[in-house]
Formats: C-alpha cells, structure tokens, sequence
C-alpha cells in the first residue's frame, strides 16, 4: 500500500502504521552501506548512507559508545514492527531481532554500559499486530496497550518494567544513571512520566491537557525535551473525546522543554505544525527536530534545528518526502535518521547516517531572533548594567532613539524623541560637614554622613541609646530622655533579643532609626557598629533615601563612637550636595491610518533602566558586579521593539495613534513615568496603557496581565490575542503595582502590566541572557500588539477602581491604612513631605478629602518627610482610630480627618 510521507509521523514511539511498503527481493538488498548524495542545500551533511534497504525502519538510537543502533522495522515474515539491533562500524548489514517476534514494538534504547536494552511491546495482550485504527474519524493514531521492558542486548532476559492495560511507551534513557522518560495515559490523559531503572519510583513532569511525548534527556540529563501539543476549547474538546476511544490526532504538536523535573516548562517553536522527534544537539544548546512546517498540504517533513530559546531556526534537509527522528552519536560527530529519500517503492523508509558539518547557521530573522538580539545589546557588560551612574543609561537612550527611527516611528518627545528631565542620582559631601569632638575635628576617613541626613547642624551632649528600637517586648527608649541631645547608635539589629523575624529589617533600616530619633526630639543621630567581630564598612553614600531626614544622620567608626560617647559637647554639620543626571524617556509615535479615526492614544512602554553595578535596589546588596537585567527590563524594551514593528506594519487599519515609551529610571521609584503623566495630557488623552516588565521568562505558556481587573473590558479584548499567540493568559489584579503602569492608573486610566513570572535572578547579577527564553518573549509582544489593536478599535474602556488580590500564605501584616499612593519622584526641591499621585477608592484618604497631588506632611504627631515616614506612622497606628493629617495643597497648609483602615492582606 502506498503511504504519504505524513503517515510515517506515526512510524515513531507507539503509534500505529498502515501496511508497510513491499521490500526489494532478498537478492537486491545490500549487504553494506550504501552511499547516498546529500540535497546541495543540505550543508551540515557529509558521508550520508543508507543503512537499510525496503520495507519500514525508523527511530533508529544509538549505543552509548556509538558502536550500535537499536530501530523498529516491519520486515517479513512480520506485519507490524518489532525490534531489530545493528552495527555501524562493521562495513556490513546485518540487523539482529531483540524483540520477541509477537504483537507491535516501539520505541527501543540502550540502557548506559549497552548491555541492557529498553523497548515497548503488546506481545503480552496478544500475539497478532493489534487491529489498525478506524480512519473514519480523520487521521489519529491508536494508543495500543503497550508496556515497557528491559532486555540483554540479544533480547533475553525479558523483564516488564509497567504492567497495565493502557499506554506505556516512548521511552528513552538518561545516559548518567539510566532514569528512564516515557509517556502514558495512566492518569487520564497522555503526560510525562519518569522512573528509576528497575520501573520503581514513578513521578509524573507534565500535566496541561494534551500530548506530551517523544521525550529526550539532555546530555547531561538536566534538562528534557519533548513533542507537545495544548488544543483549546473546541479542538480540546475533540482531543478528549478521541482519547477516550484510545485515539489521537498528530496534527499540531510544538517542541518543548523543561527541567528534567518538569519544572521551567517552555515552548520552543510555535510552528503551527506537526512537529515531533525532537533531540539534542551535544552541546545542549539546540534542538534537532522533524517538521511539516511550510507545506500547505502537511506531507513534506523535514529536519529542522533551533536553539533552546527557541532562535535560530534553521532547515536542514531538503530531500522529497519524509525525512525524521533525527539523533546525534554520543561523541556529536555523526547523525542517524529516518528518511523516504531513494527509496524504491514510494512510501518506503530506510535508515541513513551523515557525518555532521558544522556550518553557519542558515536562518531567516524571525521575531525570536530579532528579540534576542536587542536583549543581547541590553544586557551587555558594556551597558554597564544600566544604571543611573553609568555610561550605559545614556548609551541605551540613543540605541533606542535609533531603533526607533530604523523602524519609521515618528519623534513625539519634547526635543525629538526625548523627553528630558533632571533627577538627582548621585549625593555628595560638601565643604560644609564636619565633626567636633570637645572641640577636635575628627578626620575625613573617620566619619561619613548617611544619604538619609538632611544638610543641617546639631550641638549637644551625646547619649547612647542602644539600637534605636522600639518593638513589641523590646524598647531602647524606655528609660532614656533624648531631647536636644546627640543620640549615638548601635548599626543593624540585636542578634538574641527576639524580635519578629518578619520585620528585622525594618529594626535595622537606618530610616526607621532615625524616624524614632526625630519622634523623640534628638537633634542628631551617629551611628557606629559597636558589636560586630568585624566592623563592618561604612555604607555607600547613595541617593536612595536623599534628604529623608530633618536632623544631621553620620556614620562614625567604632574610635570614634568611643570618643562621642566620653564628651562633654559634640558639634556636627553635615552638607549633601545632590548632583543632577540629565535622563530622558524615549518617546515615538505611530499614527493611525484608518479613515474612520478614534480619539485618544493608547500608550505602551517599557523601562530601559536597571541597577547598574547593584546597591540598595539589589537583592545581592553585598555584591558590587554588574547587574544586566536581562529579563528586568531589557525584554520589556525588546518586546517594545517588535510590538513597534507589528503596529508599523499596521497602520493603516488603526484607528487611534499608538504613543510608545521607553521609561527612565524605573527602579529608583517609577521616575521617569511619573515625569511623563506631569508631562503628556493624559487623563485627556490616553484609552488605556499597555506595560511590558519581565516578560522574558516564559514558562508553560502562561503571561500574567496584570491590571485585568481596571477595566471591564479587558478579559472579552485579550481573548482573540491570547488565543492567537498560543498564550494562556491570568487575566487579574489592580492596577497599582511596582512598575510604570502605576501613574497612569492613578489618574484614572485602565492598565495592563504583562509579567511572566518572577525568579530567583530578580535584581541579581544572575538576570542575564542565557535564562532568556526569546521565543516566548516574541509571543508576549504579538499579544501586546494585538491588544493594542483591539484598544485601538474599541469604544472608551470602562475604567474601574479595583484592589489587588490579597498575598498568598499567612504573612501577618500590622499597623494601619491610609489609602494613599506615594508619587515616589516627590514634591518639588525643598518641600518635604509624600506627594500623592493618587488615593485608592473607598480608602481612609478618599473619604478624608485627601487628593491627587496633595503633599502629606503630618499625621497625628509624627513629622512625614518621606515615604519611609509615612509607612513607619502606619506601623504604629490602630485600624478604626482616628486621626488627623495635615498636607499641603496648591501651596496651603489644611488638615483632615481620616479613619485608618486595616492593613491590606
């Protein structure tokens, strides 16, 4: 019978096949190699042969000393396939049967050391081939009740490893300790399992409905690689009903990856194809698969590799047909596979070998390609992380400036495409500062004053007073009146004085310190480390907490701290002369081309900005290294890039303009946002804003749009985009968070804030490319670009005020609410106090009177000169007590009345 080339998919790992091509009469069979010339294009293969001649024969495995290969093939006097065994380096063809001779085999490997072999058969269900699938219902494969054994290598020795009616095959081996990876449906539907040697231990890696087969260790077994596929709803629908028959339909499968756990599941290709028989490169870096990709008609497969993020994609054959199950010799110098080139009957499959070329990598730029390629740039050493003290920042401004114009996009900054502003990023001593003891100037190396400390001076006698805390059980301030004096402190915390462990670093947080200083009347406050070992240095003079204070805040060495705390009078002044960096956001404009335009713009930014060589904002805060923030937020920006080059594409059938931003000094407190909603018309002009900050992560296909819950329209808008781009997306949450989505929703504008997940590399020098998963960061940004275009030709979404879900777990949270939300660039030089950028409907500051772009500047006895302030009043204030906040607005001092709330759980 004549097959197409697509039949042969099912050649492979447990599937069934329809009759096999008739052989070439036992005297026309070659007794060695034949050999074979490769397609012109084919360039990585050389040497290519055929190994075997007539009839079916595939998933061909190595050895694990590359001596032997292991396949499947239906040769007379059997109807189905069973098992054979070969050598490759003999000069002669001489296929040795190691299965039984009963029922169907699949999938066969060599267990490490090539003593053992591990196959699937049904020869314990029957000894006849189990009956083809009813082709009725369309093209599907049937799941035979195949189980899994072990064997010698001449096949004796028999041993199942699974025994149960239903499906255990697709088997393959870890060449380290001999862990086995198969697929089965024991749990209802076609997952990932794996087992110890013997079939004990059986753990379960995937669980998203669909089929996950076909799965490969890594070369060194960390990572696995497998064929999927993910229906939704109605094609889900069929899937589960054809399982239920014992049935399935390859028609869409994509590569995947994951952990060897199954953890860090990703999505490699998203071909829109039956892609199958994945495998790896020795390097582990790249993937050699089989793919229908291109053909309208779905019968021509080729070899095709990627790398693991899923760039790179390249074609390796050429050749008519089916060409398939591609694998690598254990020292990567040779590939076996499956082909139907020269056959002589059409249909037919034989084994070929090549020896590999390496060669350029002949691939078209695609959006993974182009994706990786500007993290590349991003997260480069020479951007120098990209923080605010470095070359780097201005250097990306420029690079993005270019990229935006290399795309056609038109300037909309204030002077071209930038939009410029100063804000203070370095603080440095002035001429002003120094410390007397009893009259003796102590040295310059000898003291330092904190970023916290405002440029003032104090005189007075010094007091110590412990650490400066006052916690439940534990009070440095009990018996102490510091009025008008010098208060000398201890750094950090008390290691054995059992305090909540939840809020230690707040007891050690110099603001907090301070804050309780100023509350009790100090003029000043020195700070030494008076009990470590070791004492530590002196912390870098950062701009973080610039000005926080009223009072002058140094740090002494412990010499010196011996000295204040023996003195009759200590005089202090400290100046801190803060020096402007001149920053931009990148601003551009695509306008919209459609005859029948709507008002308004829809806004979409990213911010380019990162930690540089690390310092407070770090989560490795002892680690001076550069810190590249490959996913936080050079995928941001490269996602902005391709969402820039689908929308310019586009155009003409938009209906609104699209403004995209790529935002300045992000994590120093959503700055350079901030200075674009004082500085575009916003509440006048944009329909919703569209965030990308860490999107570089992909994992199960899952995207967190965040903010869903800010308009109502959003769940029924993202719908069609997600579907499209093979997404699933959690939809959700309000619309403040620690990202530049926050500004515009405080003025009232729907947001979406689109996260894939957090990490352990967040804010570590460890955020850097290799983590990045390209492919998947592409997909974010096809969604993005459509939800623009969704936006763009909807009615006006309906804003609504919205709460963030709660924090998951048991975390106690104390203190109060207020319902305020900090403008973290803050009030105008020299005015202290938290600007509002907004208040949270139905909060204690609403129903207060409290306002956008009022400055709180007291609250029931506690001076707020910052937002540290404003948290350390909440701490300590009851839910349901009144009380009375004095703020600043439009240049006047008033006062209201709130209720505080309950902290936010």
């Amino acid at each position: 019978m004549v097959r197409s080339a697509v039949f042969l998919l099912v050649v492979g790992c447990g599937a069934t096949a329809a009759a096999p091509a008739a052989p070439p009469a036992a005297a026309a069979r070659p007794s060695a190699p034949v050999p074979i010339a490769p397609e012109p294009r084919e360039v990585h293969l050389a040497n290519l042969r055929q190994l075997t001649f007539g009839g079916e024969n595939a998933e061909a495995y190595w050895s694990w000393d590359g001596t032997q290969l292991i396949f499947q093939s239906t040769r007379p006097p059997f109807a189905c396939d069973q098992i054979y065994r070969m050598a490759v380096d003999l000069g002669t063809l001489d296929p040795v049967r190691v299965s039984t001779g009963k029922g169907r085999t699949t999938c066969s490997y060599f267990f490490p050391g090539n003593r053992r072999i591990l196959y699937s058969s049904t020869h314990e269900h029957g000894d006849a081939c189990p009956p083809r699938p009813d082709f009725s219902q369309g093209y599907v494969w049937a799941l035979y009740d195949y189980n899994i054994y072990t064997a010698k290598a001449d096949g004796s020795e028999l041993t199942p490893l699974t025994q149960r009616r239903g499906y255990d095959a697709e088997a393959t081996v870890c060449g380290k300790d001999g862990t086995i990876l198969f697929t089965s449906d024991r749990d209802g539907d076609l997952e990932l399992y794996r087992m110890d040697p013997d079939g004990k231990n059986v753990v379960r890696l995937t669980r998203a409905p669909g089929y996950d087969g076909g799965a490969f260790f890594s070369p060194d077994c960390k990572k696995i690689v497998w064929r999927a596929s993910r229906p939704q709803g109605k094609d889900l629908e069929t899937y589960q009903k054809l399982l239920a028959q014992g049935l399935v339909r390859p028609t869409q499968l994509e590569i995947w990856t994951a952990n060897a756990d199954g953890s860090e599941a990703q999505q490699v290709t998203y071909l829109g194809a039956a892609s199958f028989a994945p495998s790896w490169f020795p390097s582990g870096n790249r993937i050699l698969f089989s793919s229908n990709v291109g053909d309208p008609k779905g019968r021509e497969f080729d070899l095709w590799a990627v790398n693991v993020n899923g760039t790179g994609l390249e074609r390796i054959t050429y050749a008519p047909g089916f060409d398939g199950f591609p694998l690598f010799s254990p020292d990567g110098t040779r590939l076996v596979f499956a082909s139907n080139r020269d056959g002589k009957v059409k249909g037919e499959t034989n084994i070929f070998l090549a020896d590999w070329k390496d060669a350029p990598v002949q691939a078209e730029e695609a959006p993974a390609d182009r994706f990786e390629r500007d993290v590349a740039w991003l997260a480069d050493d020479l951007r120098e992380g990209r923080g605010p003290e470095g070359s780097g920042l201005n250097a990306t401004a420029a690079w993005l400036e270019r990229r935006f114009k290399e795309i056609g996009l038109e300037p909309a900054g204030s002077d071209g495409y930038r939009q410029s502003f100063n804000f203070a990023t370095r603080v440095s001593v002035g001429r002003k500062t120094q410390l007397r003891i009893d009259g003796a100037a102590a040295l310059g190396g000898e003291y330092v004053p904190a970023a916290i400390s405002a440029s003032a001076s104090a005189a007075g006698k010094p007091i110590a007073a412990g650490y400066g805390i006052k916690a439940p059980g534990y009070d440095d301030y009990a018996k102490l009146d510091v009025r008008g004096k010098i208060v000398v402190l201890k750094r950090f915390a008390p290691e054995k004085a059992n305090l909540d462990p939840l809020h230690e670093r707040r007891w050690s947080d110099v603001a907090y310190k301070v804050w309780e200083a100023v509350g009790r009347g100090a003029q000043a406050v020195v700070l030494a480390d008076l009990d470590n070992a070791e004492e530590k240095p002196f912390p870098r003079l950062r701009v973080e907490h610039f000005g926080g204070a009223k009072i002058p805040v140094v740090y002494v060495t412990r010499a010196v701290a011996a000295r204040l705390l023996r003195a009759k009078r200590v005089e202090l002044s400290v100046e801190l002369v803060p020096a402007p960096l001149q920053t931009a956001n990148i601003v551009a404009r695509i306008r919209a081309g459609a005859p029948d335009r709507l008002p308004g713009v829809v806004v979409v930014g990213a911010h380019y900005d990162h930690l540089g060589m690390g310092g407070a904002g770090s989560l490795a805060p002892d680690v001076v290294a550069i810190h590249n923030g490959a996913d936080d937020n050079a995928s941001g920006v490269a996602g902005l890039l391709e969402v820039a080059r689908m929308l310019a594409a586009r155009r003409a059938e938009l209906q609104r303009d699209a403004i995209l931003v790529g935002f300045t000094v992000e994590e120093l407190g959503v700055v350079g946002s901030t200075m674009f909603t004082r500085w575009f018309p916003v509440k006048d002009q944009v329909v919703a804003m569209l965030n990308m900050d860490m999107i570089g992560r992909l994992r199960g296909n899952k995207l967190q749009a965040i903010g869903g819950d800010s308009a109502a329209e959003w769940p029924a808008l993202l719908k069609e985009p997600c579907a499209r781009a093979g997404v699933e997306c959690v939809v959700g949450g309000g619309g403040f968070g620690p990202s530049d989505h926050t500004p515009f929703y405080a003025l009232g504008v729907p947001v979406l804030h689109f996260f894939t997940g957090a990490h352990r590399d967040y804010h570590r020098p460890t955020d850097d490319i290799e983590a990045i998963n390209a492919a998947g960061g592409a997909r974010v940004a096809a969604v993005v670009a459509a939800t623009v275009e969704a936006v763009a030709h909807a009615p006006r979404l309906t804003v609504r005020a919205a709460e963030e879900p709660p924090p998951v777990g048991d975390l106690r949270v104390t203190g109060a609410s207020l319902g305020t939300v900090p403008d973290y660039v803050g009030p105008p030089e020299g005015t202290p106090g938290v600007l509002l950028a907004g208040v949270r409907p139905g909060g204690p500051a609403e129903a207060g009177g409290l306002r956008r772009g009022d400055i709180v500047q007291w609250i029931d006895g506690h001076d707020v000169r910052s937002v540290e302030d404003l948290m350390f009043v909440l701490q300590v204030s009851k839910p349901g007590a009144k009380g009375k906040v004095r703020f600043l607005r439009d240049g006047r001092t008033q006062e209201a009345e709130v209720t505080f709330g309950a902290p936010r759980r």
